[in-house]
């Protein structure tokens, strides 16, 4: 009641992102996680075509969340808001009908990019829009994620046993109703930096800003290890029982979590010390978060019964519980203070630029994260992967420790001017 409560006292147009948001990630959810299953078996592709079509999405949004930045900032986020949404119909629709690799390409290029356009252009205009109370609206921003990344594949999964032709028609049709309601709903915006200046003058802006470059790397760990609750801890949980669906057990952890806490954590902390203070201590959660697993991990033999498996796979949700937690803390604080880097003009571009660098950075640290895997897994140190994730958490919360030592976080009410690192 009271997240509902929450909800209501922000605008219209927050409210209708935030919803967009459910619809983004459900949409999402109930198609991408079995496109590769449906290259291969359906379609008869090569696991090297399949990781071609893969890759040519992620690059396509990863690299160009800047491009997507400034173009919110230029022509306004409502604007390129309705464009993403719109290309991802498209998209989604292709995949449905796609059966040659031009076509599965082409597909897979729109839909990444229409994330680069409506990822960093959504957070511009609940930041623009959330004024003071930035940190609530991104804390009801994951609540609603974490509720459309559970319902997606729940509904991905229903839809398949009629087809994929059918969970991909669902899917465009989710982002062609989004689509419509941001035309009828949401408002337009002043756009345009208030200096007149070039898209390169202000990429090199913010490039320049070496505290704001310094704090997109020290993120680098949150990233890393969020991605950990699609990668390490599933396995953790399978290794764990023996069972397959032990990996869905850590979705619903940290779904759970975040639906029933996140907007009380954030509520709790943020008049409570300084921003810094509390995205160090999410850091160092989500750190710790990998410690159960690593001391348990590497057990002889398969699980000896249901309670054995049970007892196996608690310090893995320990693990994925204390991961969301710590995500929970450091999140909404982050987000909060992105703006707060630069200049209001400037919001999507920084934005951009901060989904640029950290995801760089994180799709290195989940390279490691994969060589520890398969390297322990094959030396009998089934510990390392686990160390390997600690010791990224760690870092990270040094990392931002040491900007928020230097004075250079920016406070989120207002525009940091810019100091040297």
């Amino acid at each position: 009641m009271n997240t509902w409560h929450e909800i209501r006292r922000f605008p219209l147009a927050v409210q209708l992102l935030l919803v967009n948001q459910f619809g983004v990630n459900a949409g999402f959810y109930l198609l991408i996680p079995y496109l590769a299953t449906h290259l291969t078996e359906n379609l008869g592709m090569s696991a090297a075509v399949v990781g071609v079509v893969l890759g040519v999405r992620t690059l396509s949004q990863q690299g160009l969340f800047v491009v997507g930045g400034s173009a919110a900032d230029r022509l306004g986020a409502r604007g390129v808001i309705i464009a993403g949404c719109g290309l991802r119909t498209l998209g989604f629709g292709s995949f449905a009908f796609g059966h040659d690799l031009v076509v599965l390409l082409a597909a897979s290029a729109l839909s990444g990019f229409a994330g680069a356009l409506f990822n960093p252009a959504v957070r511009t205009y609940i930041a623009q829009e959330a004024d003071g109370r930035k940190a609530e609206a991104f804390a009801l921003f994951n609540v609603f994620a974490a509720a459309g990344a559970l319902v997606g594949p729940l509904l991905g999964s229903a839809l398949l046993l009629v087809d994929f032709r059918t969970s991909a028609l669902t899917a465009a049709a989710i982002f062609a109703v989004l689509t419509v309601a941001q035309v009828l709903v949401l408002p337009a915006r002043t756009t345009g930096p208030s200096d007149g200046g070039s898209v390169p003058a202000d990429w090199r802006e913010v490039l320049g800003n070496r505290p704001f470059l310094a704090f997109a790397l020290a993120m680098v760990g949150m990233f890393t290890l969020e991605s950990q609750l699609y990668l390490l801890l599933p396995d953790g949980a399978r290794q764990a029982t023996g069972w397959d669906g032990a990996a869905g057990l850590v979705l619903l952890v940290g779904t759970l979590t975040h639906l029933t806490l996140q907007l009380r954590v954030t509520r709790a902390l943020k008049n409570r010390g300084q921003r810094g203070r509390w995205i160090v201590t999410g850091l160092g959660l989500t750190a710790a978060a990998f410690v159960p697993p690593a001391l348990t991990a590497g057990g002889s033999g398969g699980p000896d019964g249901v309670v054995d498996g049970v007892l196996r796979v608690l310090p893995v949700l320990a693990g994925a519980l204390l991961l969301s937690l710590g995500v929970m803390v450091a999140q909404p604080f982050v987000m909060e203070l992105i703006p707060a880097y630069g200049r209001p003009g400037l919001t999507g571009t920084y934005f951009g630029v901060f989904y640029v660098v950290s995801g760089v950075a994180a799709a290195v640290g989940n390279t490691v994260v994969g060589w520890a895997m398969d390297t322990g897994g094959g030396a009998g140190a089934a510990w390392l992967p686990w160390v390997c994730c600690a010791l990224f958490g760690l870092v990270s919360a040094l990392g931002v420790a040491w900007l928020r030592r230097l004075g250079s976080l920016p406070a989120p009410s207002e525009p940091a001017v810019p100091a040297t690192v």
